[in-house]
């Protein structure tokens, strides 16, 4: 068995411990109760304030003030693990008042169902450079004969058609679609070096901090005229393919996220394109957003294993702020990045690169 290989079924053991020793957890009060009192001193500048909570109510005393409530409802609410929020003193008409003026809490409680809910149960993987969002950004080619400087941007979302429960944990229906461009900045005209389209019908499902993805998907490639043109292609592949993959995320206290799964592709052109493919990855989404300002730090690493590649890893690391809010519920990540492995650019499939970049990705 090929070292990568073996490395990457590791993790995936690895994973599967995790979840069935994290499962049954959940943020305790007592990690709850020193969060919140950390958020009451270091971003709200309320110190010494008695900290009460009870199966994840937070109860507060009298001593905040009335004008300050709503601020402090807001900032505890998005305590990883915190149902509500109370005053020792509210009547129970002014605690959903002050609950009414902090901002709709994302809890698996107040998902929508039915048709065209909103959301995802299966939060998008942020080091993925293939995941269908929107986004535009610079990558630098280190000891690539062709290319230098490149402009990379993509096109796409993730939409949720269908929602319900069942029990306690949610499933739902929906669509992916994206549209991945290479531009060599570097050509008189900023030619286009390749598109990749993407196209996905899935099942999602979640239960507290454990969710799955299943896809359907598509996927095919196409050279930019310019680029072709100019003789900068030998051998050119019509590289085309439907596959199926699953993917586990289990969510950890403190940010922390692992994930894995693999896929397999059927219909493939070129024929003889190995169908085997393992992916995992961990990342990390600081609870602690910056004071004023509004920022959050993260960090993602993906690898992803093919057999056409002998099982040889392909890594993207990516790191920098997320903007939460942007236009209501999206938001914005500024991310600096590295990729070294296999081209994930279409035709480009058996030819190693190595980049860093920077990015701005956007999320709904």
């Amino acid at each position: 068995m090929k070292p990568s290989l073996r490395c990457a079924l590791t993790m995936l053991s690895l994973l599967l411990v995790c979840v069935t020793r994290a499962l049954a957890d959940t943020p305790e009060d007592s990690y709850i109760k020193g969060y919140a009192a950390a958020v009451l001193e270091r971003q709200l500048g309320l110190r010494g304030v008695a900290v009460q909570v009870t199966n994840g109510v937070i109860t507060l005393p009298t001593a905040i003030a009335e004008a300050e409530r709503a601020r402090v409802v807001e900032a505890l609410t998005a305590v990883p693990g915190v149902v509500r929020v109370e005053f020792a003193d509210a009547a129970p008409s002014e605690t959903a008042t002050a609950r009414a003026k902090a901002p709709r809490v994302k809890v698996l409680e107040e998902l929508q169902t039915g048709l065209l809910p909103g959301g995802q149960l299966f939060k998008p993987l942020i080091a993925d450079p293939r995941w269908p969002h929107f986004s535009t950004g610079y990558q630098r080619y280190v000891n690539e004969r062709q290319l230098q400087d490149v402009g990379a941007v993509s096109f796409g979302e993730t939409f949720s058609l269908y929602r319900n429960k069942v029990g306690p944990s949610w499933w739902e229906v929906g669509i992916q679609a994206g549209v991945f461009a290479l531009f060599d900045l570097d050509a008189p005209s900023m030619d286009l070096i390749n598109a990749d389209y993407f196209a996905a019908l899935f099942l999602g499902y979640r239960w507290e901090r454990l969710s799955a993805l299943g896809r359907i998907f598509h996927q095919s490639s196409h050279l930019g005229d310019e680029f072709v043109l100019r003789n900068r292609v030998q051998n050119r592949v019509n590289l085309s393919y439907e596959g199926f993959d699953l993917k586990l995320s289990l969510e950890l206290p403190w940010g922390f996220r692992l994930y894995g799964g693999g896929g397999y592709l059927f219909d493939r052109d070129p024929s003889d394109l190995k169908p085997g493919s393992v992916q995992w990855g961990v990342e990390f989404t600081s609870p602690w957003p910056a004071p004023q300002v509004g920022f959050r730090p993260i960090a993602a690493v993906d690898v992803q294993n093919r057999e056409e590649n002998d099982w040889h890893s392909d890594i993207s690391a990516r790191v920098g702020v997320q903007f939460d809010g942007v236009l209501l519920t999206r938001n914005l990540q500024i991310l600096l990045e590295y990729f070294r492995g296999h081209s994930p650019n279409g035709q480009f499939f058996k030819e190693k690169v190595d980049y860093f970049g920077i990015g701005a990705h956007f999320h709904f």
